[in-house]
């Protein structure tokens, strides 16, 4: 009999499960896919770590988490710094000073903000003439929130892309807080600690689940009862709305296709992360791994290099589940199932699935530490 049976290898579970058997607890682990790791899953191609499920960076200001997760594995100094190709113009992301001068020529924070509250001031006055007083989309809040140069640019079609809507159809509360930076600084997060485990996420998971029993290739709803019988407590990762058969009906999400390519050179777009912000260019950006864990003349060293094109698209049953779509009508479902779950006494719920929630990777591990069962 085990203490815990934990139903998926990802985030979440392997950090549970590693809590639990410091605690002295029997835990058994158990994931429906052929490997552990869930979507922080890494490949080796080429002798690169290929971010399988999409790109990774770890950032968090928690000196705590920060801590625990580099005791398992080094970290390395990577530091987030997509950019941006609109019809074969570059942009530096989040937008700062870099951004407006390569938009307008603006050399001084003074410059980049007048004519950021010139166009912001447009989208007022075109409001106040339409009669309306509040955002009623994404559109109308990011004009208030930017202006119309980058919104059109640089927000627009990747949006429509990554939730195969049109701007105007969606909520504004998805933009209500853009970054804009009036300094050079092409940083992404704001977070003191950032990077990546060095030879890759793999590391960190097989680190978590060192000593615990794993069991991968195994579905727990192909023998649930078995499963249910052998533990005194579950902790489920998957998704909610399947654990409980669907009984209020289906949650929705938005997924990810990867077209991975292997180009025989060893540096092909110069940076991890490149979007494109066209609506015209199918995928919503282009992910070059070795950039994660290769700096200077190691990116020479390694001849080859791995792409992988990222294509956004409606969720259906037998796709992964990537991105829970937080719209009114599915958090009134997941509200549904959120309150049977309240009433479990044996089952612990965690995780983007679990919690239909889009996670960080720092928050799911500052989560599992300040569980209050290991008080």
């Amino acid at each position: 009999m085990y203490d815990y049976l934990i139903v998926g290898s990802g985030l979440f579970g392997a950090t549970f499960a590693y809590k639990a058997s410091k605690e002295g607890k029997k835990c058994l682990v158990i994931d429906k896919r052929p490997h552990t790791g869930g979507n922080i899953y890494c490949e080796n191609i080429e002798g690169i770590n290929v971010h399988k499920y999409g790109a990774h960076i770890f950032h968090t200001n928690s000196k705590k988490v920060w801590d625990f997760v580099n005791s398992i594995v080094e970290f390395n100094r990577y530091t987030n710094s997509p950019v941006a190709n609109y019809k074969g113009k570059l942009y530096n992301l989040p937008f700062n000073m870099n951004t407006f001068y390569q938009m307008w020529g603006a050399t001084t924070p003074e410059a980049a903000h007048a004519k950021i509250e010139e166009q912001k001031a447009e989208a007022l006055r075109k409001m106040q003439e339409d009669g309306i007083s509040e955002p009623r989309n994404l559109e109308e809040q990011a004009l208030l929130l930017i202006g119309k140069d980058i919104y059109e640019k640089l927000i627009k079609g990747y949006t429509e892309k990554q939730w195969g809507r049109k701007c105007t159809e969606l909520p504004s509360f998805i933009i209500r807080r853009l970054p804009v930076r009036f300094i050079y600084d092409n940083n992404y997060f704001n977070d003191r600690y950032q990077g990546i485990p060095i030879g890759g996420y793999n590391k960190l998971i097989e680190g978590l689940l060192e000593g615990v029993e794993v069991r991968t290739n195994t579905d727990f709803f192909k023998d649930r009862k078995y499963w249910e019988s052998i533990a005194s407590k579950i902790v489920f990762t998957g998704k909610i709305d399947e654990y409980y058969d669907y009984q209020f009906g289906k949650l929705e999400y938005r997924t990810v296709r990867f077209e991975e390519e292997i180009h025989d050179c060893s540096n092909l777009q110069g940076n991890a992360v490149i979007n494109y912000t066209e609506k015209e260019i199918p995928y919503t950006r282009i992910i070059e791994h070795k950039h994660f864990e290769m700096f200077g003349a190691d990116i020479e060293k390694c001849p080859k290099t791995v792409i992988s094109k990222e294509y956004s698209t409606e969720w259906k049953d037998g796709m992964e589940p990537y991105y829970p779509v937080n719209d009114e009508k599915n958090n009134s479902l997941y509200n549904k199932y959120k309150s049977l779950a309240d009433k479990e006494s044996n089952v612990i719920f965690g995780g983007r699935l679990a919690e239909y929630k889009y996670y960080d990777m720092a928050p799911i591990v500052e989560q599992v530490l300040n569980l209050n069962i290991w008080k």
